[in-house]
């Protein structure tokens, strides 16, 4: 798994930055956690919960998270010693509100799974056209 932001789509890319910007901007530490995921990758992510100890992380097995089309990212807020904590509902809410703010989709809003932390720019297309080929544009539109 990458936490590389040049994984990503170039404009989604640029959209993460602008991300970060504005989280430090409101004085919000954030730190990436995931960016592109291999379709290998979900399907192990997948797993866990399921036939590996621990709680169910997703519900999307390989292909079927925009993780892999490199248009998702995960973040998190940080404390000033970078640690995590991942019940800090109020934080993760203030990094939703800034994502939505510059155009991300934010997973705290998601009714299907509750995921605070995942962010994402899907240029209108579902999954199912992105597994059957469509293509997803590399610069912003003008």
């Amino acid at each position: 798994m990458s936490r590389n932001l040049s994984d990503l789509n170039p404009q989604v890319q640029q959209l993460a930055e602008q991300f970060l910007t504005k989280c430090k901007e409101q004085k919000l530490a954030v730190k990436i956690i995931c960016t592109f995921r291999t379709f290998q990758e979900q399907d192990a992510l997948y797993r866990i919960g399921r036939d590996l100890p621990g709680d169910i992380v997703t519900n999307a097995r390989g292909g079927e998270s925009f993780h892999n089309y490199r248009i998702a990212f995960d973040a998190a807020p940080v404390d000033d010693k970078g640690n995590i904590d991942w019940n800090d509902k109020e934080l993760f809410t203030k990094m939703g509100e800034i994502g939505e703010t510059i155009g991300l989709e934010w997973g705290g809003r998601f009714t299907f799974i509750y995921d605070p932390g995942h962010f994402q720019y899907t240029f209108g297309l579902t999954i199912a056209e992105l597994q059957d080929g469509a293509k997803i544009p590399d610069y912003p539109s003008t």
